[in-house]
């Protein structure tokens, strides 16, 4: 498995191409707000050759999500979340511009499907598990890939630290659930791939993030 970081928009938010050697591509996290970004995203996808087959996101919030409508124009894929954030998607354009002042012309586009826990999302001959993990927002997200030993965390999980819950949307007493019942559970051989920062590895996290210590 092939995997592209490429670090988005203000807020240095992780979009993630994931393919294999069938050439068939997911798109995680589509953060990319500036034309560079986007040119980037685009000439990564062709220069190898890559056919993306799903727009994932890991959880609704407008830094995950810049650029999705640049991936349902130019590739036709609709972003796939679970339910809980989708109202998040139709209000992106007015959280820019409330929270940051960003004047977002392009509008969402429709969400596809609507993910749930224990769906997988399959791409040439690996599959990903939707594992939910509520907390950072209400359907926050992992994808896991277990034949990879590897799980993209969104704002669940970074390196050392959690994602925030003191937003509307988010709940202390959810993430503390999400982080007993799913993410301590992962196998320590994991590797780490959050939405925000460098890699880490399910052993380093349960052996030093004070939230998983507890």
């Amino acid at each position: 498995m092939n995997i592209k970081r490429l670090m988005c928009n203000p807020l240095q938010e992780n979009c993630y191409v994931v393919s294999d050697d069938t050439r068939e591509c997911v798109i995680i996290d589509c953060g990319a707000y500036y034309d560079e970004e986007k040119e980037a995203l685009a000439s990564y996808i062709a220069e190898n050759n890559l056919k993306p087959v799903h727009l994932l996101a890991t959880h609704g919030h407008l830094d995950h999500n810049f650029g999705n409508a640049f991936v349902y124009r130019e590739y036709g894929l609709k972003p796939e979340i679970c339910a809980e954030d989708e109202s998040l998607l139709a209000h992106i354009k007015e959280h820019a511009a409330a929270l940051f002042g960003m004047n977002i012309t392009e509008e969402q586009p429709p969400v596809g499907r609507l993910l749930k826990h224990g769906d997988t999302v399959t791409f040439g001959h690996h599959t990903l598990k939707v594992l939910q993990t509520p907390g950072h927002s209400h359907g926050s997200a992992l994808y896991y890939c277990e034949e990879e030993h590897t799980v993209f965390t969104g704002d669940t999980l970074f390196r050392m630290s959690i994602g925030r819950t003191d937003f509307p949307e988010s709940s202390w007493a959810e993430m503390e659930h999400s982080l007993t019942t799913v993410v301590k559970q992962l196998p320590k051989e994991t590797t780490v791939l959050s939405g925000h920062g460098p890699q880490s590895t399910m052993t380093d996290e349960l052996q030093y993030n004070l939230y998983l210590k507890a």
